[in-house]
């Protein structure tokens, strides 16, 4: 897990979805009360599977030289909340910030935001770093709802997923989204998909779309 973790930053990166130190990715490691995080501070270039750091469903640090990410209580309070969450991420992505920073969802006006999200990408509740209130904000937010991701207002994105991968894919796409719904809106108004639409386009990639396993 700490190679994933460690690996999977590195797509933040690639993807344009953070600057200098901010954002994180983390991952539940599998049949334990542990989930391994970036350590706080540390430049995206120097990140190593062997400065991850380790901590409970707490928020404590169980294993690692370096301080955990500040936002580890928020990221705990998932995994404590959501047991069938195995990944989070947290960025500052430019577009999907913006609409956060409004306090605005992005509404389903894409087939791809059906796809992925099931609906529109919901807005949670303002909330300061430094305790799990983000994370409760994350999980009233999303508990019921389709969408892997959530803007928290004024702050930026958080998404979860089944293992880090699906989380830092949902990162991805909300940004893709928020730019390309951004741009439709200066040209005019976009056009909702209907609700029953939705749920085909949603049901057809969750569960048809690409490769899959033989029974």
């Amino acid at each position: 897990m700490r190679t994933t973790i460690a690996r999977l930053h590195a797509e933040l990166v690639r993807y344009g979805l953070v600057v200098w130190t901010a954002g994180n990715v983390s991952g539940r490691i599998p049949g334990e009360d542990l989930f391994v995080i970036k350590p706080s501070g540390v430049s995206y270039d120097e990140l190593t599977p062997e400065n991850m750091v380790v901590c409970d469903l707490d928020g404590n640090l169980v294993e690692g030289a370096h301080a955990p990410s500040s936002d580890t209580a928020a990221h705990a309070y998932v995994y404590r909340n959501m047991p069938e969450v195995g990944g989070v991420v947290h960025t500052h992505s430019t577009y999907a910030s913006a609409w956060a920073a409004r306090g605005e969802p992005i509404p389903c006006v894409l087939t791809a935001m059906a796809d992925e999200f099931g609906g529109e990408i919901p807005v949670g509740p303002f909330a300061l770093i430094g305790d799990d209130s983000i994370g409760q904000g994350i999980v009233e937010t999303l508990a019921g709802h389709r969408s892997p991701a959530v803007l928290m207002q004024n702050h930026g994105v958080f998404t979860i997923g089944k293992d880090p991968k699906a989380a830092v894919k949902a990162a991805v796409m909300c940004e893709d989204v928020a730019r390309t719904v951004h741009v439709s809106r200066q040209l005019g108004t976009p056009l909702p998909i209907g609700p029953a639409h939705v749920d085909r386009l949603y049901d057809r990639y969750q569960n048809v779309y690409g490769q899959r396993s033989p029974r």
